[in-house]
């Protein structure tokens, strides 16, 4: 891998010194294939530092579901292709919409794909309508929570091993193979999307290479950091071994981004997402682009 490609892992030094790293994401709703791809192409080529999609099955944001939504994976796939230097990843993946045997094995697929550029997203999954439809399990927050720690735990595993056992409460495999292993070594960085203080947090403390808050006030980022930080030395991790990052809804308003990423920059939020919302993405995200130089002077 080149320089420009390799996964941001951090050491105790670097997270409050360097600048911020800059994500793009749009999310595949209410869009059409020419605009994500327009998107693509924007962010590799005026140098951020990420492109991300989410993972979704109807529509969020709305009380209406029934908005066109492209399958997440998929379009990584398409990114991958469309691409050549930026890293690529889904915000975040929801769990529970797959097993991890084959999740593991979608993700080995798109991390060769890209050349080892993948940033792989995990959460325990919210949306409730998306389960009801499809005829998935949804339960309680801690049954899913369960599954979430268990499945990081088989993807790490199909990543790293030969072979595979598993026998847990909600996922069992006997000698699973999962071969090729991802470019990347161990695996592709991973992410994991939540706020929960008590298992979410403490779940990534145990597995990710990088925290993402869906969005929050600098105060309470600052705090959910700290609770991430108590969980580290709970576990006997390192608490700048974890990105801390987040994503920031971007409305045309370039002084009130950069006002924003200031801001988290100084509570140690290390890498900002830029979410794309309605209008003109590809414009929008031309637009970001120009304050690339503005945004990593912060810091």
């Amino acid at each position: 891998m080149t320089s420009d490609t390799a996964p941001h892992r951090p050491d105790s030094a670097a997270r409050s010194h360097t600048p911020p790293r800059i994500g793009i994401k749009l999310a595949p709703q209410h869009t059409t294939v020419a605009a994500l791809r327009g998107v693509w192409q924007v962010a590799d080529e005026a140098g951020f530092d990420s492109c991300w999609n989410f993972d979704h099955f109807a529509s969020i944001g709305s009380d209406d579901p029934s908005g066109d939504v492209f399958e997440g994976w998929s379009l990584l796939a398409a990114m991958a292709e469309g691409t050549r230097r930026v890293r690529i990843g889904c915000m975040v993946t929801g769990n529970t919409y797959r097993h991890p045997g084959v999740l593991a094995k979608m993700a080995t697929t798109v991390d060769h794909l890209s050349g080892g550029r993948l940033e792989f997203g995990l959460g325990g999954a919210w949306a409730e309508v998306e389960h009801t439809m499809l005829g998935l399990e949804f339960g309680t927050v801690r049954e899913r929570l369960d599954r979430l720690e268990e499945a990081c735990q088989v993807i790490r595993s199909l990543w790293t091993q030969p072979t595979t056992t598993f026998h847990g409460t909600h996922y069992r495999l006997t000698d699973a193979l999962s071969n090729p292993k991802p470019v990347q070594k161990p695996g592709p960085p991973l992410w994991i999307g939540g706020s929960g203080r008590k298992r979410t947090l403490r779940i990534t403390a145990k597995y990710a290479d990088a925290w993402n808050a869906a969005g929050g006030s600098v105060e309470e980022l600052a705090e959910l950091s700290a609770v991430l930080d108590q969980h580290c030395a709970d576990v006997g991790r390192d608490p700048a071994a974890i990105r801390r990052t987040v994503q920031v809804r971007y409305a045309d308003q370039p002084e009130e981004l950069l006002t924003a990423v200031e801001a988290y920059a100084r509570i140690g939020i290390g890498e900002v997402i830029v979410v794309l919302r309605g209008g003109d993405p590809v414009a929008s995200a031309e637009e970001v682009a120009r304050l690339l130089p503005r945004l990593r002077s912060i810091g």
